[in-house]
């Protein structure tokens, strides 16, 4: 399986509901660093997993949308614990419809797979990964 990863990072206020996260339960900053790995078993027409630009390009626009931004105000995350794990998910399936419209290059709807971590931490970081 041929991958590519490009990385960028983000910023955000957030806190948690339930018992089990303790302080986290208060406000509180995380700066995240993501690596989004693209995934194909074949490499396309140019010999890329992706358009290495265009990727960067997409995860930024993603990101910043959350970037210096307090998730418990933003409506589309109502009612959710917004942990490593969670987030991870919500970007890589932002990823995936980005490469089902070709947003990474003219075949990146081909892709196999596309896996988002978040680092929370230099301890501590969590993935979410599906097929496109």
């Amino acid at each position: 399986m041929y991958t590519l990863t490009v990385r960028d990072h983000f910023m955000i206020a957030h806190s948690f509901t339930g018992e089990r996260f303790g302080p986290a339960r208060k406000l509180h900053g995380a700066t995240y660093v993501v690596d989004a790995t693209f995934e194909r078993a074949e490499l396309d027409a140019d010999d890329l997993v992706v358009d290495i630009g265009l990727a960067a390009e997409v995860l930024a626009g993603i990101l910043a949308q959350y970037n210096y931004e307090n998730l418990d105000e933003m409506p589309q995350l109502q009612g959710r614990n917004t942990t490593t794990e969670f987030l991870a998910g919500v970007i890589q399936q932002q990823l995936v419809a980005a490469a089902r419209n070709n947003e990474l290059g003219p075949d990146s709807a081909n892709l196999d797979r596309i896996r988002v971590s978040l680092g929370e931490s230099h301890v501590a970081w969590a993935s979410f990964e599906s097929p496109v």
